[in-house]
């Protein structure tokens, strides 16, 4: 692995961990509803994550992160379409997708250090 998609690695890894602080650790749909400014933390980490993505993916289109395309779709549509941000959507995003998009982006960095020993 290249140091570039590395460094796009460790972004998504970054922006998940702000979503959690942004959370402030929680997990309930309501408070999400109720505090703008915290539904935009969440959508810009959502941004940076697809963009990073987006970037791997055009030197490295079979990397092993199972809704890659999907996920840039999703920074896409936050960019472009911000008036049509479904919460609940995001809010799927965030509670079922994040932590596996998590444990492929920590698997595919933890090979890397491997490889290299």
């Amino acid at each position: 692995m290249d140091d570039r998609t590395k460094k796009h690695l460790n972004d998504i890894l970054i922006s998940i961990n702000s979503i959690d602080e942004h959370l402030q650790g929680v997990r309930i749909f309501k408070l999400y509803l109720d505090n703008k400014t915290m539904r935009r933390s969440v959508e810009r980490e959502l941004e940076i994550i697809g963009e990073a993505l987006n970037r791997i993916l055009k030197h490295l289109p079979d990397i092993t992160i199972s809704s890659a395309r999907k996920i840039v779709g999703q920074r896409n549509l936050i960019s472009h379409a911000y008036d049509s941000v479904d919460n609940a959507m995001i809010w799927g995003v965030v509670v079922k997708h994040l932590p596996i998009l998590k444990n492929e982006v920590e698997l595919l960095l933890s090979e890397n250090d491997t490889n290299k020993v």
